[in-house]
């Protein structure tokens, strides 16, 4: 979905440490971004498979690409607002007629519907590509992930305890992230194929949530390759961040994959609310777990 870091160090451990090839297959990991977007790629054959959000994933399925969900790898949301506490906003409630940086398309729908579900209208801007504007004054609420701009807020020098914090998952809203999708006729023609690549792929993250310090090695030299600057201790915040959205707490590993019912018909109605959708697929149409 993005130029390397650790929100996708799973895949890089599953090439680097040869789970990949133990399950026969012969991987290369491309990159991802606004110029490469995996929905895309899929459809002109040049990735066999993508990393996209459930709400992607449906919205492409809903337009005619008949991709299908083979493994929702992170099964809680990540995307939350943040409000420093000196502002007054304490609740929800409290960012009625205030200045909200809100990111567009996919990320847009979440926090949509929470100032629909609160009754809240609020003055929305463009979100630029850092939280400086939120940072300076410039607006009272910031859209965020908890992986990465989060960390970067309180990096910032404010303190936890002086942010009031806003967790979709937390009001009801939880829409799961990054999940594993191919082509439906791909998975039909060699579901082996499917189920070897997400068992090698889940066998890459359990690995690089128990060796956290050679995950980290291995993302940040991807890092460096790319060209990007590589922070170690904020790779380390989004790798801890990421195993706790990923594995479910007091549940064995092997859940990690699964979508629910409950989460796919929530954000199926939910952008069949915002008009994001005209009809969604049914949840067997669009799951097909190949693990």
């Amino acid at each position: 979905m993005w130029k390397p870091q650790a929100q996708f160090a799973g895949y890089y451990l599953a090439y680097e440490k040869g789970f990949y090839k133990k399950h026969g297959l012969d991987v290369t990991i491309m990159e991802g971004g606004a110029d490469f977007p995996p929905a895309q790629l899929l459809k002109e054959g040049k990735a066999d498979f993508g990393i996209l959000w459930l709400s992607a994933g449906i919205q492409r399925y809903s337009q005619g690409l008949k991709v299908v969900n083979i493994a929702q790898i992170v099964q809680r949301s990540a995307l939350m607002l943040v409000a420093k506490k000196s502002s007054g906003i304490l609740k929800p409630q409290d960012m009625f007629g205030r200045k909200v940086n809100l990111w567009e398309g996919d990320l847009r729908i979440q926090p949509e519907a929470f100032f629909k579900k609160f009754n809240i209208q609020v003055k929305p801007l463009p979100q630029p590509y850092t939280v400086n504007l939120f940072l300076r004054g410039g607006v009272d609420v910031v859209s965020a992930m908890w992986y990465n701009e989060y960390h970067s807020i309180i990096n910032s020098g404010i303190n936890e305890d002086e942010l009031s914090t806003f967790f979709f998952d937390q009001y009801g809203l939880n829409f799961p992230e990054d999940g594993i999708y191919v082509l439906r006729e791909r998975f039909e023609k060699d579901p082996a194929l499917c189920r070897d690549f997400v068992k090698a792929s889940i066998e890459g993250w359990l690995y690089a949530f128990k060796h956290q310090d050679e995950a980290l090695d291995i993302v940040l030299k991807y890092m460096r390759k790319s060209g990007i600057p590589a922070n170690r201790v904020h790779q380390a915040w989004m790798l801890a961040r990421m195993k706790d959205i990923i594995v479910k707490k007091d549940s064995l590993a092997g859940s990690i994959g699964i979508l629910s019912r409950e989460d796919y018909l929530r954000v199926a109605e939910e952008l069949k609310d915002s008009g994001l959708v005209i009809d969604a697929p049914s949840y067997a149409e669009f799951y097909k777990p190949a693990n």
